[in-house]
């Protein structure tokens, strides 16, 4: 099966994908002001590839609970050279989170390969973008609910893109939205029961990572030491089929997405 972003054909199902994140902000709860200069932030976006992230995902906007929105202009501003020269260095697949069209549509004029939209709505004003340069398109669920809510809310977004707006299928991804709207209950349910969230010819992504849930449930309070907790989050997630995991550690983490790809295919005989 393949995610076909522009020129690029991301093959997923045979074993689990990672996407290295990227935070050019000041203010993000996992490590805010690490990479908030241009230069850093590349070289820690080759890093990630030197680690093997199959995707690297660089966001000019903390999205905690009670951040500050920016604006487009802010945001392009923050990330625009460190998508052009990360571009310049490397081949692997990017993606650039934010839910502003105009942002959208520069970033993949720039050389992005996907847009990682967290809004939780769909956008028409994004949806033509998405048709337009055949870019991959990852939709998240944004709220509250159960994992059928979430399902819900993937089957209702795949017609929207499909039916009305041409949208084809091979494009999207989905996000189940840990976090985003969620209190820790309903991202422990989740968590638990994706295999109930996933729809049929679409990849799933999954981002646990250094996030709240994460620290209550293996109580840890700094998030930067929440790398076994996540590891942990993350092989049930893969062993009920999430396809591709979004994470700040690739290098430590991989290891567990390794073993779990590993165990999968026994449970599987």
């Amino acid at each position: 099966m393949y995610w076909n972003c522009k020129e690029k054909k991301i093959e997923y199902g045979k074993r689990t994908l990672i996407m290295g994140i990227v935070n050019v902000t000041p203010d993000s709860f996992s490590d805010g002001g690490d990479h908030f200069d241009t230069n850093k932030a590349v070289d820690y976006a080759l890093k990630l590839a030197n680690d093997k992230a199959d995707i690297i995902d660089i966001g000019g906007q903390s999205t905690r609970p009670g951040h500050t929105p920016v604006s487009p202009d802010e945001e392009w501003d923050r990330i625009k050279d460190v998508l052009k020269y990360v571009r310049k260095k490397i081949d692997v697949p990017i993606s650039v989170d934010t839910y502003y069209p105009n942002v959208a549509q520069k970033a993949v004029e720039s050389g992005a390969d996907i847009i990682n939209d967290v809004s939780g709505i769909f956008s028409a004003d994004m949806a033509k973008i998405v048709k337009k340069t055949a870019c991959g398109w990852i939709i998240m669920h944004n709220g509250g609910g159960t994992p059928n809510d979430v399902r819900e809310f993937f089957e209702k977004t795949a017609y929207e893109c499909a039916k009305k707006n041409k949208i084809e299928k091979s494009q999207i991804c989905f996000d189940v939205g840990i976090g985003f709207g969620k209190d820790y209950d309903m991202d422990m349910s989740i968590l638990a029961n994706i295999d109930k969230c996933k729809l049929d010819g679409y990849p799933l992504l999954l981002g646990t990572s250094r996030k709240r849930v994460i620290g209550r449930g293996s109580n840890q309070e700094n998030p930067k030491e929440r790398i076994y907790g996540n590891i942990a989050a993350d092989t049930l997630a893969v062993l009920k089929g999430a396809n591709i995991i979004r994470l700040h550690d690739v290098k430590n983490e991989k290891q567990g997405i390794l073993m779990a790809d590993s165990l999968k295919e026994y449970t599987a005989k």
